[in-house]
């Protein structure tokens, strides 16, 4: 006879990965460096230029190049979204969160390998997961399913 969990049994191991995932060093860092960055004034002043122009730039972009103010607002939106990419609690915060975003994919990677081997479970990365067969195995693709 097989031993089953409970769904209850379950829900508690999902919450025991879950506190686990919540005092992890990449969760750790990202709270932190989340604070960093909401108390860097610089950088949310950046921010919150970069959002106004933002409303600007979608406003202009439903004309396009037709818009007499195309050309400039295009330009000064590349360069407010670059000075926000180089704050450095803006950095220090998109590492953390890439790396805590890595952690739990791949936690959903061994979750989902762990119930099957043909489950997809996006990588965070669009070359692999580009790689995978997309539609299935009634879509004809050579996905290898047996």
């Amino acid at each position: 006879m097989l031993a089953t969990m409970s769904t209850y049994e379950l829900i508690d191991e999902a919450s025991d990965l879950g506190q686990a995932v919540l005092q992890s060093q990449p969760f750790l860092t990202y709270v932190m460096m989340k604070r960093e960055l909401e108390s860097d004034g610089e950088a949310q002043e950046r921010i919150r230029r970069f959002n106004a122009m933002k409303e600007h730039y979608e406003e202009v972009q439903r004309f396009g190049k037709y818009h007499p103010d195309y050309d400039k607002v295009s330009a000064d939106i590349r360069k407010i979204k670059r000075e926000v990419d180089l704050s450095p609690s803006v950095i220090a915060f998109k590492k953390a969160e890439n790396e805590l975003e890595s952690l739990l994919n791949e936690i959903s990677g061994i979750i989902a390998k762990a119930v099957s081997d043909t489950i997809k479970v996006p990588t965070g990365n669009p070359f692999f997961d580009s790689m995978s067969c997309s539609g299935g195995c009634g879509s004809g693709g050579g996905c290898g399913c047996k």
